[in-house]
């Protein structure tokens, strides 16, 4: 794969069985996103855009096709690369913020870097930096509970860049947040892409969201792409 391309997938498929019948959740998807590049994901709910962004991040894995990204082919990466990959290239981002309820701040935004074997002090400090840098250097010590809506998810997004990775998958970042606090939660999202040159995939409900964020808009509907 080029250099200056940090996703490609060809003719990707993506099946589920149930009892009553195979679900065809994606249909020969085919796209390139380049390095750097902000694009969003518009469809519908159940047109695949979480399965896509799941196949994405290695949290899944495709029926058939192929999908490489940031240079490594991830049909092809045994269960234990795959984990290194989550742990390294991708960063991701929930609407649902996925935080650990019994773990503070810091702690929740050391868990990556805990699987990426770095040193406890090590940990410590990039954790700091992480939520000072999303404005939240005050409440290192606070759980989940002790946070609103848009500080949990902004120790969601600290959790998610503290590596640096090279692609950014963010679902839905803003879909429990009032408009002003979307509004900062963005801003952290397009700073640290501008910043380190990440690739980021948006997906999302929100068309104003998408033009205003991102320099690409592609749309799934039941399964196939519409770019």
């Amino acid at each position: 794969m080029s250099s200056d391309v940090a996703i490609r997938a060809d003719k990707l498929c993506k099946s589920y069985h149930t009892s009553a019948a195979p679900v065809e959740a994606l249909r020969n998807v085919s796209f390139e996103v380049k390095a750097g590049q902000r694009v969003a994901l518009l469809g519908k709910s159940g047109s695949g855009k979480s399965t896509l962004l799941n196949l994405l991040g290695g949290l899944d894995r495709s029926s058939s096709g192929s999908l490489e990204v940031a240079g490594q082919s991830l049909d092809r990466l045994s269960s234990r690369a795959l984990s290194d990959y989550r742990s390294s290239d991708v960063g991701m981002i929930f609407q649902g913020f996925n935080l650990i309820a019994s773990r503070t701040a810091w702690q929740n935004v050391e868990l990556p870097m805990v699987f990426a074997g770095r040193s406890r002090r090590q940990r410590r400090i990039e954790a700091r930096e992480a939520l000072e840098a999303v404005g939240l250097g005050d409440r290192l010590d606070h759980r989940p509970a002790e946070l609103s809506g848009g500080e949990s998810q902004r120790v969601a997004i600290a959790r998610a860049l503290v590596n640096r990775p090279k692609i950014l998958l963010a679902d839905e970042p803003t879909g429990n947040l009032d408009s002003a606090t979307a509004r900062q939660v963005v801003s952290v999202l397009l700073d640290h892409v501008k910043r380190h040159g990440a690739t980021l995939i948006l997906v999302t409900h929100d068309e104003e969201l998408a033009r205003t964020s991102t320099e690409r808009i592609v749309r799934l509907k039941d399964g196939q792409l519409i770019d």
